[in-house]
């Protein structure tokens, strides 16, 4: 016959449980952290992603948002599982850890994959996409991407404002005389294009693609520190989780 023995009688017991109580709270503000930055990038910054030529950086923050939902919701069931003390919940919540954190390192490996091409990419596709795709039929996207763009980093250019001289939109009849689009001025009013002087336009060295280079960088640091840190939580959780699952197995003879 079973025989449970009380739980202030094993100071370990309850020791573990307010343990992996505080450790699921943490997990659960980094979970909701985690959702914030993701769905931060595809709301404040989707206004950029039309003009990469892969969908590697919106899929990594489509998997920080399912993995921070993810984590939400395994942490609601971990604070059952330690209040009820029920095993068969704990080892639900410990193969839940377990699956996130293979999202998490997935999605990582995709931020480093990403990272290592970044430079090239930006290069060879944003220079291309000015010269052929720029207020053309059909990509009404990725005008509005470059003129953002070009406004927020205070840029003008793939690499400098010379790069619009091969556009199709500034070779044709319909830029009206301009030497590069309106929103390469400082101050935007129309036809303000038709004068490409520095006191006018944005001259910036190495034009936007290293200004977009950066904020890509710097954008996949947060994400992978964010990242990084509700992992080694949860490696901590998972122990805990162990430990909590062994010791309540113990208590039946």
């Amino acid at each position: 016959m079973a025989h449970y023995k009380a739980e202030q009688d094993d100071w370990l017991l309850v020791y573990l449980k307010y343990l992996l109580f505080v450790f699921n709270f943490f997990f659960w503000v980094g979970g909701a952290a985690v959702m914030a930055v993701g769905v931060w990038t595809l709301v404040e910054k989707s206004g950029y992603l039309s003009v990469l030529a892969s969908s590697t950086f919106a899929a990594s923050a489509y998997i920080l948002i399912f993995a921070g939902a993810l984590v939400m919701v395994t942490g609601f069931l971990g604070f059952c599982a330690i209040i009820r003390e029920d095993r068969s919940c704990l080892s639900t919540y410990f193969c839940l850890l377990l699956a996130i954190f293979l999202v998490e390192l997935v999605a990582g490996v995709l931020a480093h994959m990403y990272y290592q091409r970044l430079s090239d990419e930006l290069k060879q596709h944003l220079t291309r996409t000015l010269a052929e795709n720029y207020r053309q039929p059909g990509a009404a996207d990725i005008t509005i991407s470059v003129d953002r763009l070009q406004q927020d980093f205070k840029c003008c250019g793939s690499n400098s404002s010379a790069d619009w001289q091969h556009s199709a939109y500034i070779l044709s009849q319909e830029a009206e005389g301009r030497r590069v689009p309106d929103s390469c001025c400082k101050t935007v009013v129309a036809r303000c294009g038709q004068r490409a002087h520095p006191s006018n336009i944005y001259k910036v060295e190495g034009g936007c693609v290293s200004k977009l280079e950066q904020f890509l960088a710097d954008h996949l640091l947060l994400m992978g520190a964010v990242g990084i840190g509700v992992a080694c939580l949860q490696i901590c959780g998972m122990v805990l989780t162990c430990c909590l699952h062994r010791r309540l197995q113990l208590h039946f003879y």
